[in-house]
Parts: structure tokens; sequence; C-alpha cells
């Protein structure tokens, strides 16, 4: 790539924070600063307009924040995976972490806008709304799917231990590490006897 053009992410990052001009609000005290983000293979650096919004940055500059994620990660937080965001790996400046953090978080793309630039305002919404219903035909469809699996899983095909048997494992395990707890004092006690005779 010529080095004189900007990276191919940068676009579509600041329409993004152009749709969401308070994102470009939340980044502008961070101006002249670098994020890195890592999801192998590929790697963004991101500077810190005045405007707050995305410009080319140098990879010989440290970058502000880092992070890191997986392929995995991303997937999953695609799906709406709530639980993913903590399993991304952050380092650096705190408060560009977490105004990051939230900005990715609440950021929203119009998606309606940008394909009634290309198919026109009905056919945009159409889409749209296509998309919605497959999206959340798609999601009720894996939640029946995983549902139906547990419940095979606990109670027909038992791979799989409920909460209640997992619960009564937990208690006989504290009440045999009582026990042997009480049988290592026992032991000591008799040695202790043996060896004063």
């Amino acid at each position: 790539m010529n080095s004189s053009q900007p990276p191919l992410y940068l676009a579509p990052v600041n329409r993004l924070l152009r749709q969401n001009s308070w994102a470009m609000e939340r980044l502008r005290p961070y101006a002249g600063k670098i994020v890195r983000a890592e999801c192998f293979p590929l790697t963004m650096l991101l500077g810190i307009s005045e405007a707050g919004a995305a410009i080319a940055a140098s990879a010989q500059n440290a970058p502000a924040v880092t992070i890191r994620l997986t392929a995995g990660v991303l997937l999953r937080l695609a799906a709406r995976d709530a639980s993913a965001w903590n399993d991304i790996a952050v380092e650096g400046d705190p408060q560009l972490a977490a105004a990051l953090n939230h900005i990715a978080r609440n950021i929203r793309w119009d998606v309606e806008e940008d394909l009634s630039r290309v198919f026109g305002d009905i056919a945009a919404h159409r889409m749209v709304e296509a998309g919605r219903k497959l999206d959340s035909w798609g999601r009720q469809g894996a939640d029946n799917l995983a549902r139906s699996f547990a419940e095979y899983w606990t109670e027909e095909q038992p791979l799989i231990a409920n909460r209640a048997d997992v619960e009564q494992f937990n208690r006989d395990v504290d009440v045999l590490r009582d026990d042997v707890a009480r049988m290592e004092k026992r032991i000591e006690r008799r040695e202790g006897v043996k060896g004063e005779r």
C-alpha cells in the first residue's frame, strides 16, 4: 500500500463517527493520541483529530491505548454477547480506554441511511426490515435450539449436570474435605502419642 494513502478502514470508521456525533465529542479531549486495535492477523492504528475524527497514525508513535481481541470475541460481539466485552485486553490510558469502551458499547450504525445512498429509500427500508426479521428469527431459533440441547443433556442424556446436582456435589466435597482434615488431625495425634512412648 502506498504510504501516502490513508488506510482503508478510516473511511468507514469516520462515517460511523459522523452518524454518531456524540462519539466525536467524546473523543475530542484525546486529540493527538493514538489507538492501536489488534485482531490477529489485522492491526489498526488510528489517531484522533482535533474534531474527534479518526486519522491515519504512524506505527512509529507509541499508542496511548492498545486493544487486543480475537476473531472469536469479535464474532461474539457481533452476536451481541455482552460477556464478550470481558475478554478484550486493553492497555494504556484508562480515561481514553473508558471513552472508547463507552463509544463501542453505544455507537449505532445507521444501515438504512448507507443503503439508501446505493439502492434508494424504499428499497433500503425494506432491506433493513427484512434483515431485522431475519435476525430476530435467527436469534429465536438459536435460543430454542440451545434450550433444547440443554434440556436433552441435563434430563434425557445427562452430559451436563443440573444446578441441584452441582450444588449437592459441592456440599459433598465440603463434607469430604472436613472429614479428611479431621482424619489428618487424628493421625497426627496418634503419631504424637507413639513418639512420646
